[in-house]
């Protein structure tokens, strides 16, 4: 008898990502920790959507859906490139529940960075809403929210772990760039 293959694809992929968020699982006050149930409820609404991913292809909701994907595409290209360019990443930094990319020196504020303090976290929140857009419903709808109350949660823990170690700098950082969406939030 064969296995349904979406609780096959939710068990191994969720099993992965414990796996890479290990550090962050037993760490609740730690940006890591929500973002995992994020990533999490993200997996849940694909597996719900994925028949419907290319359905009614010039459906409005398909155009902006494909929109949106793009768009996270871009925001994490350029949030990682950043990262990796300009934040001086340091291995050797203390904090274990930190991703390699996340261990930077340096306060990124150019690039995406100059729009907005969280392009990775708001890659994540367009992702998610494009992927809500290909079919939805009520529990898309709902597992959507969970996400972005998720993502919210974690750039504002995120947000008090940069002021902790960048300090007045991130404080500074803050008054002048929005969270997710250029000039609106």
């Amino acid at each position: 008898m064969a296995l349904p293959i979406k609780p096959v694809i939710f068990v191994i992929v969720t099993a992965a990502m414990c796996f890479w968020s290990r550090a962050s699982l037993f760490r609740p006050r730690s940006h890591g920790f929500y973002r995992l149930f994020a990533w999490i409820a993200i997996l849940l609404l694909v597996l719900a959507n994925i028949e419907h991913w290319f359905a009614n292809p010039f459906r409005i909701a398909q155009l902006i859906s494909w929109f949106l994907l793009i768009v996270s595409g871009v925001l994490v290209l350029c949030g990682v490139r950043q990262l990796k360019v300009v934040g001086k990443v340091d291995p050797s930094r203390k904090d274990k529940s930190l991703f390699s990319i996340e261990k930077t020196t340096e306060l990124v504020t150019s690039g995406v960075y100059g729009y907005i303090r969280h392009p990775l976290y708001s890659s994540l929140l367009f992702l998610t809403w494009g992927v809500f857009l290909k079919h939805p419903t009520w529990i898309s709808l709902i597992f959507a929210s969970i996400s972005t109350g998720l993502l919210i949660i974690t750039a504002k823990i995120e947000e008090v772990e940069n002021i902790r170690y960048f300090g007045d700098d991130y404080r500074k950082y803050k008054q002048h760039n929005r969270m997710f969406i250029p000039f609106v939030w």
